[in-house]
């Protein structure tokens, strides 16, 4: 595992182990021990959290939207209040009324607000990752993030973002890939 300050991007990066536990972004423990647990390689890279939401953190440091995913967390509006992981593109803007919507047999769905996705995944908005998610919690990929080479996305608190191979993704029980889960923005 490599973790990079953010802010060394364009430099040196620091390789750090992450045995060490102070060195830990707050947060990302379960994370990171469902990476390992899974063998999927990453890079943790370090952020500001007032850069963690998705195109602030791109612009900052220099990644592309096509390579940054969201990790997005829907609820259908039913009694039973179903909840999955939504991981899109950047690039892409997610189908909730569609085809999430049709995926969750709800009549109605909308994204978790904030108080309910921590309560349901112990992460922040701009820190959301499928990794280390309670068993319950479904993801779900769309096929355009299987097409990036590596991906960018939270890394389950606001002060860091996992880099990894799309692939790693597919590790996750709960995971699959869905075709048009998300829309190309126009």
């Amino acid at each position: 595992m490599r973790r990079t300050s953010a802010a060394d991007r364009r430099g040196v990066r620091a390789a750090i182990s992450h045995d060490v536990a102070m060195a830990t972004p707050s947060g990302s423990a379960a994370v990171l021990d469902h990476l390992a647990a899974l063998g999927v390689a990453y890079e943790l890279v370090e952020c500001d959290p007032d850069f963690a939401d998705t195109a602030q953190f791109c612009e900052r440091y220099g990644y592309s939207m096509d390579a940054s995913a969201n990790a997005i967390c829907v609820v259908g509006k039913s009694a039973e209040r179903p909840i999955a992981c939504c991981v899109v593109l950047a690039s892409t803007r997610l189908d909730v009324n569609g085809v999430v919507r049709r995926r969750l047999g709800t009549r109605k769905a909308s994204f978790a607000g904030a108080e309910e996705t921590v309560a349901r995944t112990g992460m922040m908005i701009g820190g959301v990752t499928p990794f280390g998610l309670p068993d319950d919690i479904e993801v779900w990929i769309d096929s355009r993030v299987m097409d990036c080479d590596a991906v960018i996305l939270g890394g389950g608190s606001r002060d860091c973002k996992i880099l990894c191979p799309p692939e790693g993704l597919t590790q996750i029980a709960s995971a699959e890939v869905v075709a048009d889960l998300a829309k190309t923005l126009s």
